[in-house]
C-alpha cells in the first residue's frame, strides 16, 4: 500500500485527499433544508404560508357571500327560505391514520374562521349532553329584523341543524328573496302573513322555538297572540319586546339618551325615508344609509357578512312600525319569553333592551358578550349556546 500511494505526484496527492474531504461532506438532509439556513425559523415560514392561504379562504367566502346573496335576489317569490345544510365535514380522529385516540375531531369546511370566531367549537362541549327525543320540540324558526331577510341566520341554521334540529327561516313580506314591493305594505299583519300562515299550517300538537330578532320581535309578538297554544318558547335576540298597545316606534322614541355621538344619532343619520305616494303623504318606508351599516349594524361582524348584508338588505315597510299591537295576558303571556342581550349593540342600546326587559319581564334573560346588533354573525357560537340552552329548558308542569 506504501508503494502505491507513492505513485501520485505532490499535485495528484493533494487533489486526491480534496477529493475525499468533498466526499465526506454530506448533502443537508431533507429535515434540515426544511429548517433552512441556521438562525432562521421555519415557525414563521410556515405562519406566513398559514397567514396567505387563510387571506385567500377570507376572499373566496367573500365572492361566494356576494354571488349567493346575488342568487337568492334573483329566486322567485317564496316565503320560506330553504337553506342547505353546513358544507363543513367532519372527520372522526380514528378515520386517519396513526391518528391519536384523544386528538379532536378535525373538520374541513369553506368557511374561514373570522376573528370573532372562536378555536374550538364550544358547541361540540354544550352538546354532549343533547338529547333531541327528550326535549318539549326539536323544531325552530327564526325571524329576521327589519331590512334584513331569512339569509341572515345562515350560521345559526348550520349550527343547530348540525346537531339534530329543524329549522325553518322566514322571509317575510317584502324582505329577502319574497318579492312584494316593501311600499305596498300597508299593515303588520300584511307584513307577518308568511310567518303565521307557516304556524297556521302547523299540525294539532306540535309546537315550535320562535326566534325574534330587532322588529322580528315585534312580528313574533303578533305571532304569539294568534297561536299561543303553537309556541313553546320565544325568543328576543336584542328584539322589539312590545307591551299591549305599544308600537315599534313607541320603542324607539323611548329609547333613552346616549350622548351627542351616540348610537341614537348614528341611527337617525342611517335612515333614509322613502315617500313613494308623494312627499305630501307619510313614507311608505325606510331604508338605511349602505356607508353606515358596519357601524349601526355590524360594527363587531366578520366583513365577509357585512359585505353579504350590504347587498341583500331591503327597505323597512313603515306602516307596521307605527301599529300598536294587541296583546293579552291569556294568549301573548301564555308563552313562555326569553330576552338575549346583545352588549355592543349601536343600534338597540344596551340600555334600551334593558329598559324593555324592566317594563316587561321575561322568564330568563341571556347576554353575549361582545356582539354587536346582529349576534348571528358576530357571536354566532355564543348565540347558538343560549339557544340550545333555551331548548333544553323542560316545559312547565300543567296548572
Amino acid at each position: 500500500m506504501g508503494n502505491l500511494s507513492s505513485c501520485f505526484s505532490g499535485k495528484e496527492e493533494e487533489d486526491r485527499r480534496a477529493g475525499r474531504r468533498r466526499k465526506v461532506q454530506r448533502r443537508p438532509s431533507q429535515a434540515q433544508e426544511a429548517r433552512g439556513p441556521p438562525g432562521s425559523s421555519s415557525r414563521w415560514r410556515r405562519g406566513d404560508r398559514s397567514l396567505r392561504r387563510d387571506k385567500l379562504e377570507e376572499a373566496i367566502i367573500h365572492e361566494q357571500a356576494l354571488a349567493a346573496a346575488l342568487f337568492l335576489q334573483q329566486q322567485g317569490a317564496n316565503g320560506l327560505l330553504p337553506v342547505e345544510r353546513s358544507s363543513s365535514l367532519r372527520y372522526p380522529v380514528n378515520s386517519a391514520p396513526g391518528g391519536s385516540k384523544n386528538a379532536l375531531p378535525r373538520s374541513s369546511s369553506s368557511r374561514a374562521r373570522s376573528l370573532t370566531d372562536p378555536l374550538f367549537q364550544p358547541q361540540e362541549l354544550v352538546n354532549q349532553d343533547l338529547k333531541i327525543d327528550d326535549l318539549e320540540t326539536s323544531n325552530f324558526v327564526l325571524v329576521h329584523g327589519g331590512g334584513f331577510g331569512a339569509w341572515c341566520w345562515y350560521k345559526t341554521i348550520a349550527l343547530l341543524e348540525e346537531v339534530g334540529f329543524k329549522v325553518t327561516a322566514i322571509d317575510l313580506t317584502g324582505a329577502g328573496i319574497d318579492s312584494s314591493n316593501t311600499n305596498n305594505i300597508t299593515s303588520l299583519t300584511q307584513y307577518v302573513k308568511p310567518l303565521t300562515d307557516f304556524l297556521e299550517k302547523l299540525g294539532d300538537g306540535e309546537k315550535v322555538i320562535l326566534v325574534g330578532h330587532d322588529f322580528g320581535g315585534t312580528c313574533m309578538s303578533y305571532a304569539m297572540e294568534a297561536f299561543p297554544s303553537k309556541i313553546a318558547k320565544a325568543v328576543f335576540v336584542s328584539a322589539a319586546m312590545l307591551t299591549n298597545g305599544k308600537s315599534t316606534l313607541d320603542m324607539f322614541s323611548e329609547q333613552v339618551y346616549v350622548g351627542e355621538a351616540g348610537p341614537n344619532d348614528l341611527m337617525r343619520q342611517a335612515q333614509i325615508f322613502i315617500y313613494a305616494n308623494g312627499s305630501n303623504h307619510p313614507p311608505t318606508a325606510i331604508d338605511l344609509d349602505k356607508s353606515l351599516l358596519r357601524d349601526l349594524l355590524f360594527n363587531q361582524s366578520p366583513s365577509k357578512d357585512v359585505a353579504l348584508a350590504s347587498v341583500s338588505m331591503r327597505p323597512i315597510p313603515f306602516a307596521p312600525v307605527l301599529e300598536k299591537l294587541c296583546l293579552s295576558d291569556e294568549k301573548y303571556g301564555s308563552v313562555r319569553r326569553f330576552f338575549i342581550e346583545t352588549t355592543e349593540d349601536n343600534a338597540v342600546p344596551l340600555p334600551v333592551q334593558e329598559n324593555m326587559i324592566k317594563v316587561n319581564p321575561p322568564e330568563r334573560v341571556f347576554r353575549v358578550k361582545g356582539s354587536d346588533h346582529s349576534p348571528f354573525f358576530s357571536k354566532p357560537q355564543a348565540l347558538h349556546k343560549h339557544l340550545i340552552e333555551i331548548a333544553k329548558i323542560p316545559p312547565l308542569p300543567p296548572g
